[in-house]
């Protein structure tokens, strides 16, 4: 046995999820990224001596939201504390956040494993408060500090300890990104630092049931640098342990240049935050009629529209899973497959196909959004329809495709306008093909001595005296008809 199938990681995740507010969480602050530095600020947002926060009721509207989502239990009162720490980038020497009462308590996010199983993981809890600045030191200067970030509000996403490899902190990390997109409540930017992941990890003995010494690891801005970042820092310790060695519970920085841990402090500076209640904020009241109505205001979740696309359109599970990645993409098909003339398994699978090669395809290499795409789902299931009823192949169809990504005109306009109607009579294509069969009388020989691969050949010269607009259907059937007689 390996050292590695001696042990098992014990692993817990805090996820920071900026929200899509346009103010701060307790003034009116602009909260868009990108403006010059220290300009969405205010004495509120500075920590001015006398000035009051006052909540903004949406981010406790989004923070419910994604509470209900994951299954949590909504506290009727919350309140909001503050945690005490001094660093440049926070004016008030203190965060606003909350602690031994949090809005959301107590709930799950269901992965799935590399063996297609299921895994549910827990959420401790789901609260609120405000981010801090930024330090910026990497200038030849002194460090320098930009507010504009003081006060945006965040919601911290923390799971139980029950992560077991770096695999499925990685699938945990994409269900909480999709949900928070799909809720529309972050963007889960990662880059921009919208959703942000800090890692606990321990390992311990299989079958031991006390906690190892738990490191945190900080400073990860993907999902792959989560995983690569998690798989390191397992490897470290086991190989500490393996040596004799003592683990140091510390804070790391995962430095993705380098695919390094290094260490940021240890446990003796870890702070005494002094959380006490926020005297200038009141509890936060939840009435059941608030819960209610967001409850209801909640969109299809992924792994239940993922479901739903197997068994309502019949989709393998891969083309659910693509297709509902992203909100704007499910929905994008299920309106196009709602404009289908003839509604089958057959076209769904079809439309399926054109969305996650050509729609894809152009979205990211033109790096735009489904909104500014230049096919709309009625146009999209237009064209299927040609392809459907035999108005057109295949093969036409990626030429009309690229029509109408240029133009926006409608699929049956172009085909028209082009001349590109498949030909299905049956007398004008078998006309063809026996002058076909006549010039390639060795290869008609080979067909009939086994040489069965010839179809193709025979096909490709049919297509091509007729200019690709032979239905393919009746090529092979005539075909097969003459070279069998």
């Amino acid at each position: 046995m390996s050292a590695h199938e001696k042990y098992e990681a014990v692993i817990g995740l805090e996820v920071h999820a900026q929200l899509l507010t346009k103010s701060k969480i307790f003034c009116g602050c602009s909260t868009k990224f990108g403006n010059s530095p220290n300009s969405n600020v205010c004495p509120v947002c500075l920590g001015m001596p006398g000035v009051l926060p006052v909540l903004n009721k949406q981010v406790v509207d989004y923070t419910i939201r994604m509470g209900l989502a994951t299954h949590c239990t909504i506290a009727p009162k919350s309140i909001f504390a503050r945690k005490n720490y001094f660093y440049p980038d926070l004016p008030k020497g203190y965060q606003i956040s909350q602690y031994e009462e949090p809005i959301c308590r107590n709930g799950n996010v269901d992965i799935e494993l590399k063996d297609g199983t299921t895994q549910r993981i827990g959420i401790t809890r789901i609260h609120m408060e405000e981010d801090a600045g930024k330090s910026i030191h990497d200038m030849d200067t002194d460090t320098l500090v930009d507010v504009n970030r003081c006060g945006v509000p965040l919601m911290e996403i923390v799971s139980e300890p029950e992560i077991r490899s770096a695999h499925e902190a990685y699938q945990y990390l994409y269900a909480i990104w999709q949900i928070v997109r799909y809720l529309g409540v972050c963007d889960g930017n990662m880059e921009e630092g919208s959703l942000r992941c800090d890692a606990n990890i321990s390992v311990r003995l299989k079958g031991e049931t006390k906690f190892g010494t738990k490191t945190e690891v900080k400073n990860m801005n993907s999902f792959r640098n989560v995983e690569r970042a998690i798989e390191y820092e397992i490897d470290r310790q086991i190989k500490l342990i393996e040596d004799g060695e003592r683990i140091v519970q510390q804070t790391l920085l995962w430095d993705a240049a380098k695919n390094i841990i290094m260490p940021m402090r240890s446990k003796e500076e870890a702070h005494d935050y002094r959380y006490f209640p926020d005297p200038d904020l009141v509890p936060v009241v939840v009435e059941k009629e608030w819960i209610n109505e967001i409850e209801r205001s909640l969109p299809e979740l992924p792994a239940q529209r993922r479901t739903r696309f197997t068994e309502q359109f019949g989709l393998p599970k891969y083309d659910a899973e693509i297709l509902t990645q992203e909100r704007p993409l499910a929905d994008f098909f299920e309106e196009t497959v709602g404009e289908l003339a003839k509604k089958d398994p057959e076209n769904y699978k079809t439309i399926s196909n054109w969305m996650m090669t050509d729609v894809l395809r152009v979205v990211n290499d033109e790096k735009i959004t489904l909104t500014d795409f230049p096919v709309t789902p009625s146009h999209l299931a237009a064209m299927v329809n040609l392809i459907a009823d035999g108005t057109i192949s295949g093969k036409i169809a990626k030429e009309v495709f690229e029509e109408m990504l240029t133009t926006k005109e409608h699929p049956k306009m172009i085909v028209e306008k082009k001349g590109l109607s498949q030909i299905s009579d049956t007398g004008a294509i078998e006309r063809e093909i026996e002058a076909i069969l006549n010039k390639f009388q060795s290869e008609v020989t080979r067909f009939r001595s086994g040489e069965i691969k010839l179809m193709g050949f025979f096909v490709g010269e049919t297509m091509k005296v007729m200019k690709g607009k032979a239905n393919p259907k009746v090529v092979n059937e005539i075909l097969k008809k003459k070279l069998e007689a």
